[in-house]
């Protein structure tokens, strides 16, 4: 363990944690037991926080950075606060984007640990969804007596690293039973419905009930079957039982964060568990939650699904934007690259959050940049503050934390609200989300897509929201049309049923749910030292 970090005992008293209901991974980090949720004297009393961004580049725009610099500027100013943040997956640390535990003087640790393996969650959510993998072609095998139809079986395989090659694949070709060859897939974990279910199950009953409802296929006569059918839910509910349980760890300076699930923002629903936030607002005052990727979709997600399944409504939204990616949406210049800027501002407006906006300053900024990215938000109404988290920790963001509290303390009761009810039907919330979020004219579904929606509506499942599969690189469904686009139209290309998480993927353009490596990957620049120290994430 490094010198700075605190024993996780430490960290675990700043939260006034119960020994009961903590238990320990080496000196480190450690568990939080489900209990305490349903002990009285521990009421939700905290306010939430959530961080978004702007449209982002291929290397991101710090917003991890800004979320844990914002939860040491709030301990900082003396509030108690702890941050809720996702589990890296380990397609990202060996792709592109390399770790995702922040950076600098404002890293959540033991952040090589975190960024690798953890205490194992992603393996057991994969394992869970690898079973169930292995129970729907065991059935087929021994005889389908559920009259599953192959070529309708909707459950991939699931494998936490990019690999391209992996998307389509022929199953079975050593069988002569029925189900011999047919086609299938591997998804990336952090797309599967299970991190999905354990990312918004409330405790293990929610848990288990929802691992129930999963849909991994149809019978011959068009009827869904479930995970419940082919007895599959017990053995998940036995590889996830720690899984579901939060981790505690600490940020550079100590102060107490959860990590905890990993669904992405682009292909998923792009947050931390409702359990480690649940837990967060009932031992702080304060907690900082980081959504996927930008406002139109981890930030558009957290309003939509899991303010209404989780019942908890934050207070303020936090905007983080770069002179960076700002330049990047005009081609280079500043200027034009604004109205990216604008058009997030009006994306969470729509929900009728308080806003203020993070300015994450890299070293190459110039101060007439950084000053026209103020005063462009402050002629959008917005209180904006320099953060420089990565180079200075907490007290590089204590401006920031200042005018977030002063924000939520203005407006203790802002009246926010989803974007729609799940009364509407499935195409109109797409509409909503397309129109009202994304800026496009219009929405436009191919045959297949219309299929499946109207299958989904018929089978009962019309009423649930919707979960958007769209380029984190656009505001629209094209990586290339950058800046606050116009004039275009959403393509539905696809959409499937998580009737266990509670949402209705929808996929546009060529998104994929698994990811490729991109020719020079970060895999060539980790290593370990001869003493054992991991480098280069």
């Amino acid at each position: 363990m490094s010198k700075s970090l605190l024993p996780i005992q430490a960290v675990a008293r700043k939260l006034e944690l119960p020994d009961q209901y903590f238990e320990q991974i080496g000196s480190d980090r450690g568990k939080v037991r489900l209990e305490l949720l349903s002990d009285p004297g521990f009421k939700r009393r905290g306010k939430l926080i959530v961080v978004t961004a702007t449209t982002p580049t291929a290397a991101g725009e710090g917003k991890t950075v800004t979320s844990i610099s914002l939860t040491q500027g709030l301990a900082h100013i003396g509030k108690k606060v702890v941050i809720t943040s996702r589990e890296p997956s380990l397609g990202p640390v060996f792709g592109m984007k390399g770790g995702a535990a922040g950076g600098g003087l404002s890293q959540i640790e033991p952040s090589s640990k975190i960024n690798l393996h953890f205490n194992g969650d992603f393996h057991a959510i994969g394992s869970a969804h690898n079973l169930l993998a292995a129970l729907v072609d065991a059935h087929l095998f021994h005889g389908n007596e559920l009259h599953l139809d192959p070529n309708q079986i909707a459950w991939p395989r699931a494998l936490d690293m990019n690999d391209r090659a992996l998307r389509h694949i022929t199953l079975s070709l050593d069988s002569k039973k029925e189900g011999a060859g047919r086609q299938g897939g591997f998804l990336i974990t952090a797309a599967s419905e299970i991190m999905a279910i354990v990312a918004l199950a409330k405790d293990r009953k929610d848990l288990r009930t929802r691992l129930d409802a999963v849909v991994v296929g149809v019978t011959r006569d068009g009827k869904p079957v479930r995970a419940r059918d082919l007895a599959a839910t017990g053995g998940m509910m036995a590889l996830l039982n720690e899984a579901i349980l939060p981790n505690l760890v600490q940020t550079t300076d100590g102060t107490p964060a959860f990590v905890h699930a990993g669904p992405f923002g682009n292909i998923a629903h792009g947050t931390s568990s409702v359990i480690c936030q649940e837990m967060g607002l009932r031992l702080a005052d304060y907690v900082v939650n980081e959504c996927g990727f930008a406002a139109d979709l981890g930030a558009e997600k957290y309003f939509d699904i899991v303010m209404q399944q989780s019942g908890i409504v934050p207070s303020a939204a936090v905007l983080v934007t770069t002179v960076r990616s700002m330049k990047n949406q005009g081609e280079g210049d500043l200027e034009r690259g604004l109205p990216n800027l604008g058009k997030h501002i009006e994306i969470l407006k729509n929900f009728g959050v308080p806003i203020v906006a993070a300015i994450n300053r890299f070293p190459d900024d110039s101060e007439s940049d950084l000053k026209r990215l103020a005063a462009y938000c402050g002629e959008r109404g917005l209180t904006a503050a320099l953060s420089e988290g990565y180079a200075k920790g907490g007290p590089g963001a204590k401006e920031l934390a200042e005018k977030v509290i002063e924000i939520i303390e203005k407006s203790p009761s802002p009246g926010i609200h989803a974007l729609y009810s799940f009364e509407e039907p499935l195409v109109d919330k797409i509409k909503k989300a397309a129109q009202k979020i994304y800026g496009a004219d219009g929405v436009k579904f191919s045959e297949a897509a219309g299929a499946k929606l109207k299958q989904f509506s018929d089978w009962g499942y019309g009423k649930l929201p919707v979960c958007m599969a769209k380029t984190q690189y656009s505001l629209s469904d094209n990586p290339k049309l950058l800046g606050a686009p116009s004039g275009w139209t959403l393509n539905v290309t696809s959409a499937s049923l998580s009737a266990g998480a509670g949402f209705v993927v929808v996929i546009s353009g060529n998104m994929m749910l698994m990811p490729g490596l991109p020719r020079v990957s970060r895999a060539a620049s980790i290593d370990v030292d001869d003493s054992g120290r991991i480098t280069g994430i």
